[in-house]
């Protein structure tokens, strides 16, 4: 594990795309200066990023943008979610900070100590958080200049039983989630997607995770910046946990196709 130039990258698509198919949680990368300060060994750590890397869906967002009619953009995290996680609240108003996982994880998937208690969160959030979350506002600002709206699709996956630092694993567990915002989340991209992952069995809404990504420069104003969460179950496309994709991964990749080509027109 080495330090990379770049912590993520935005893949160009069509210019006249409105969409960014958004990858945050695929990479098992994590600098070397990043490593010290995590007190799992090197077992334990891997062991830790099957359960908490969306395993493969780099590849799911990579083979749908070879296979959409118009090419959608694609802005993907390169380095592991225990580097620092770009879909949280950096704050207070992030509901998971209660189990240690805010935006710097201090705790497992399993709610074991991951980093120190008193771990300073700021040189993290500055090194990797803040210029994540410029890029992405600069990316949706492009397409909204370039086609007059956005359409975020953020790729996930979730494992097929919970895991114990899930807040909301009670509820159903369906091939596809699909996560919503209420002012994000008009009613036609909800339907176009309920329609394009038909083929993957059932779509259920907001259960076992909820809510969408949008940059917070757009979030509650910008009604042309619209946002949806796909949550695909793992055990639909690979051998849980960490392990390698079965054949589900080329339809979901066909479905996630299906989605771009229904909102970029």
């Amino acid at each position: 594990m080495t330090d990379a130039p770049a912590s993520f990258a935005l893949v160009p698509g069509a210019a006249a795309s409105p969409v960014i198919l958004h990858v945050p949680h695929s990479s098992r990368e994590i600098p070397a200066g990043v490593r010290s300060g995590i007190v799992l060994s090197d077992a334990e750590l891997e062991r830790e990023l099957d359960h908490m890397t969306d395993s493969h869906t780099a590849e799911i967002a990579g083979r749908a943008a070879g296979l959409a009619g118009l090419t959608p953009w694609r802005f993907v995290n390169r380095v592991s979610r225990l580097v620092v996680d770009p879909e949280r609240f950096p704050d207070e108003r992030e509901e998971m900070a209660a189990v240690g996982m805010g935006a710097v994880y201090t705790r497992t998937s399993h709610r074991e100590e991951l980093r120190r208690a008193d771990t300073d969160p700021g040189p993290l959030i500055e090194r990797y958080f803040r210029p994540y979350a410029r890029a992405m506002t600069e990316a949706v600002a492009d397409r909204l200049a370039a086609t007059g709206r956005a359409v975020i699709v953020d790729v996930h996956s979730y494992p097929a039983q919970p895991l114990p630092y899930e807040l909301h694993g009670g509820g159903p567990r369906p091939p596809v989630c699909l996560g919503t915002d209420a002012f994000h989340t008009p009613p036609g991209l909800l339907a176009a997607a309920r329609e394009a992952f038909a083929p993957c069995g059932e779509t259920g809404l907001d259960s076992p995770f909820s809510g969408t990504y949008v940059p917070l420069d757009f979030y509650g104003t910008r009604s042309e910046v619209g946002a949806l969460m796909v949550e695909i179950r793992r055990d639909t496309y690979m051998t849980e946990p960490g392990g390698p994709a079965g054949p589900g991964l080329s339809r979901l990749a066909g479905s996630l196709a299906a989605l771009v080509d229904a909102v970029s027109g």
